[in-house]
């Protein structure tokens, strides 16, 4: 069925290809962040005397501040005007970026991470919001194939480069690198990057201050809950069950304030849209998946196959590689097929890359991983893209860059909440599957036998028979771990699989329309 759409008549003076140049330059800054300082963790915490687990803040700080100021990129904006809002949260971030680099303590380097996080909540909500204005909707599905580019390669280079960095400079670099970036997409915004009327600064705008409130207080406790969970055993500890019962009421009286308030920080009305909440939804799934799987295979290749830190970032690189062919294949389908029909191809392409892995093993070579990651990006590059559109084709420039802000906000919620649950589905994973292995390591197993024999005839010549038993079966203990541990990744692999698989159907939901 065919609808028409009105477009508001406004259109960019400067040509939109070239005011592309500083969007997708600071929206890579903000994306590549997320996952850069991944691999230089162990780094910094030797440079700062600190454990591996207290240098997780390092990275949860980050996705803390950026969450709080993306729901609010449309209240600035109304504030100060979008393009100066734009302009100085790269100013904002590129100068945080410095402050990282130099940072001597982990709480500096924390405090400077907050404030990155708050110059880089409005760069990616502006710069889509931008995008989807600029170009006429006839080409908008090549615009949103540039935008899909950053958004989904720019986190998969993102260990490959700072693996690159902190091995042949130092960790500092990582953040380093984003200052010339930034000093550019800075003049260049001020030069090609223009506000439509709706987009200016608007006078006598009121505040939220409740508003703002409890939408910190949500995401901070959210934040702790998903980060210090698995170690403290979730619900079993007191401290995460007040904190999530806080979680839960701040987000419950945020909802309540947003809808009865008449200056909300966050218009929530958008949700009604049903093409926008679907596609949104699916958006968070995949944002799940994403960095959940990224966040899985590095840890499968260094913890059981050996792979060291820049090794397994560049096993990550044929997803990046899938993406981009993709990408360019999208952008020229994107006005010729149904783009629920490529979501749907590209999700499917997804749960199949997931499943593939779920029967790796610990003797397969690097092209076993190689082949399902350039599946996986394939799928990412050809469902992003389309679902984006089709999320706010229904939406009007006006409620664009509120509508961008919180469906961004939601991802990095989804993402915060997939990485966790697949942290904790190793660790729940690997103990069930060793209470279900440990009860074949008994006398009466035949296989078990000779298994003991053969190991412990290993340590006959250099220990006496009692000892060469002992050391067998140590041996057989830590196959047992391992092999439990290796079936824990199978299984997060299978269910992230059937995850992407299960979204499918929800895409056919949403409307598409013709101009």
């Amino acid at each position: 069925m065919a609808n028409e759409i009105e477009f508001e008549e406004w259109k960019p003076k400067i040509n939109p290809w070239l005011a592309s140049i500083p969007l997708m330059g600071a929206a890579f800054m903000f994306v590549l962040d997320e996952t850069i300082a991944n691999v230089a963790l162990p780094y910094m915490a030797g440079s700062f005397s600190i454990s591996r687990q207290e240098s997780m803040w390092i990275l949860t700080s980050y996705l803390v501040a950026s969450g709080i100021v993306i729901p609010m990129v449309g209240w600035f904006s109304k504030v100060m005007g979008r393009k100066n809002f734009f302009m100085l949260s790269i100013a904002i971030f590129s100068f945080a970026s410095f402050l990282c680099g130099i940072s001597t303590s982990n709480e500096m380097m924390i405090c400077s991470r907050i404030l990155q996080g708050i110059g880089g909540g409005g760069l990616l909500p502006i710069a889509q919001a931008c995008l989807l204005e600029n170009f006429e909707p006839q080409v908008r599905g090549k615009a949103m194939a540039m935008f899909g580019l950053v958004v989904v390669i720019a986190p998969i280079i993102g260990p490959i480069i700072g693996g690159w960095l902190t091995i042949n400079w130092s960790w500092p670099y990582i953040y380093f690198i984003n200052i010339p970036i930034g000093i550019v997409s800075l003049f260049l915004s001020q030069k090609l990057i223009e506000d439509p009327p709706y987009a200016r600064r608007q006078a006598g705008v009121k505040t939220d201050f409740l508003g703002f409130f409890l939408l910190f207080v949500w995401l901070v406790t959210l934040q702790v809950v998903l980060d210090k969970g698995n170690d403290l055993d979730w619900f079993g500890s007191k401290l995460i069950t007040r904190l999530s019962i806080i979680s839960v009421i701040a987000l419950i009286l945020f909802v309540i304030s947003q809808i009865k308030n008449k200056h909300p920080l966050v218009d929530l009305s958008v949700l009604k849209d049903k093409n926008y909440f679907i596609g949104t939804f699916v958006q968070v799934v995949m944002q799940g998946v994403m960095l959940a799987s990224m966040a899985i295979l590095p840890q499968f290749l260094q913890s059981m196959m050996g792979y060291d830190a820049f090794l397994s970032g560049i096993t990550m690189m044929p997803r990046g590689l899938g993406a981009l062919i993709a990408l360019v294949f999208c952008g020229q389908l994107a006005n010729k097929v149904d783009n629920r029909w490529l979501v749907a191809f590209g999700l499917a392409l997804m749960g199949a890359a997931g499943w593939i892995l779920g029967f790796l093993n610990l003797e397969i070579s690097s092209l076993n991983v190689e082949i399902p990651n350039f599946i996986f990006g394939l799928g990412m590059g050809f469902s992003m893209v389309p679902i984006i559109s089709l999320s706010v084709i229904t939406i009007s420039n006006e409620q664009m860059t509120n509508a961008s802000g919180l469906q961004n906000l939601l991802k990095i919620i989804g993402g915060a909440i997939g990485t966790s649950i697949v942290s904790t589905m190793i660790s729940r994973f690997s103990q069930m599957h060793q209470y279900m292995l440990v009860g074949k390591l008994h006398p009466l197993n035949d296989i078990f036998n000779q298994k003991l024999q053969a190991y412990s005839s290993m340590f006959m010549t250099t220990v006496d028979p009692h000892t060469a038993s002992y050391l067998g079966k140590n041996l057989l203990y830590n196959e047992m771990i391992q092999q439990s541990t290796l079936w824990a990744f199978i299984d997060s692999f299978r269910i992230y699989a059937v995850a992407c698989i299960i979204i499918i159907p929800l895409v056919f939901l949403v409307r598409t329309f013709k101009k």
